[in-house]
């Protein structure tokens, strides 16, 4: 299947805040609707998983009711919530978290609801107040660790998880807003060079520069990027072999869990740490991208039975970071998508080094969709609206390519920006 090449779009700085302001407003507006969406998701996921006769499923469904009424009139009727004061945003946080612990004991699958909080709380201005309203959702998130068997051993786990979670979500919130501080005063003078900049490789520098550097919104966006792509994963891998350990009576299963618990909960400790200090991935801190996006294909590969296929055309040399960080996001959320959704049975990726611009493409023979519907519905939205973000941010361009039956082939096409331009910035 052909790629056309789509030229990078330029914005002016007016264009530029007008996006900001749009995507922010999106934003609070995914905040305000989410309680509701974890809350329903909850609900339905319960009714299906662990199907009840009504009279013991009515308790349940009239408090979610009540959790609901609730995060309408003291959450989303506020007039705005970064102007609410503190006091009122803890009042609002820790009675939806009561609700939530009481629905978890009913049911602990309402602990998708309960994840809400780590969002709702950093709303609050006083970093007292953000690290505990962090670490009640993390309480309350984790409790299914010492809910069934609170040994010992169940306790230490659930503590360390605790710890962990709430210092890593914690920090994160401050270094960002530490960050914001300094962009934000850089902000201006930056989108005033922006519309002189020409064409050519000072432009696509001054670019990256302002993607790196742009203020609040761009920090929150890819703080939220990194945290679905790697702590969210991490908490619910030790959640689930938690789980495991607590289900087995085999003493080594048991421990073999346990362990590979603690890895992971040091995995995402770690990864939250190079998320909040916008260090890039591992896989390229020793290599390049092709091999970078061999070891990951190769993983994905492994865990999903279906063999992928990775080709290089072009000169490879080492591409500035922004750029190869861009492509190897692009290629973990295309194939994530893909074991989600495609039933593919081949997956091929080609990175292509032109001139003035690497192609990334990756192609699956799976049953495809409609672009224009799922767009429309939003099924997929945010991991495609992530993939658009980034590539973007870097001047450049994606394209998603499918239809019913005829499998899906997802293009990114940014600027060639050589490592060299960023050792002389």
């Amino acid at each position: 299947m052909g790629v056309a090449v789509m030229e990078p779009v330029a914005y002016t700085p007016e264009e530029l805040s007008e996006r900001h302001s749009k995507i922010e407003s999106m934003y609070h507006r995914l905040l305000d609707w989410l309680p509701y969406a974890t809350l329903a998701a909850s609900a339905a996921l319960s009714l299906v998983i662990n199907p009840r006769p009504l009279d013991q499923q009515l308790p349940t469904l009239g408090l979610a009711a009540a959790a609901a009424a609730w995060v309408y009139f003291a959450y989303t009727r506020l007039p705005s919530k970064t102007e609410s004061s503190d006091a009122r945003l803890a009042l609002h946080l820790f009675v939806m978290l009561g609700f939530g612990a009481a629905l978890m004991i009913r049911d602990m699958l309402y602990f998708i609801f309960v994840i809400t909080g780590f969002f709702h709380a950093g709303y609050f201005k006083s970093m007292g107040m953000l690290t505990a309203g962090i670490g009640a959702t993390s309480l309350v998130v984790n409790s299914s660790i010492v809910t069934a068997d609170p040994d010992a051993q169940a306790i230490a786990m659930y503590t360390i998880v605790v710890i962990v979670q709430t210092g890593a979500i914690s920090s994160g919130f401050l270094l960002n807003e530490r960050l914001v501080r300094l962009r934000t005063q850089r902000e201006e003078a930056i989108l005033a060079r922006e519309a002189a900049l020409e064409e050519n490789a000072g432009l696509h520098m001054q670019l990256l520069t302002q993607a790196r550097e742009a203020g609040v919104l761009d920090e929150r966006q890819r703080m939220a990027r990194e945290i679905h792509d790697t702590v969210a994963q991490g908490l619910a891998g030790i959640i689930a072999q938690l789980h495991a350990a607590d289900g087995t009576d085999d003493e080594a299963q048991r421990r073999r869990h346990l362990d590979s618990a603690v890895e992971l909960a040091r995995d995402s400790l770690a990864e939250a740490r190079r998320t909040v200090q916008a260090i890039g991935p591992p896989t390229l801190d020793s290599a390049q991208l092709p091999e970078a996006l061999a070891e990951v294909s190769a993983k994905w590969s492994k865990a999903h039975a279906v063999p992928v296929e990775l080709t290089t055309t072009g000169d490879a040399k080492p591409m500035h970071p922004e750029i190869e960080v861009t492509l190897l996001r692009v290629t973990q959320e295309a194939l994530q998508n893909a074991a989600k959704h495609s039933r593919a049975g081949r997956v091929g990726i080609t990175l292509s080094y032109m001139e003035d611009q690497l192609a990334l493409d990756v192609r699956d023979d799976g049953i495809g969709f409609e672009p224009a519907k799922t767009k429309a519905s939003k099924e997929h939205g945010y991991g495609l609206a992530a993939m658009r973000q980034r590539v973007s941010r870097l001047a450049g361009s994606l394209s998603i390519e499918s239809e019913p039956g005829a499998g899906t082939v997802v293009s990114a096409i940014v600027p060639a920006v050589p490592q060299a331009v960023a050792d002389a910035a």
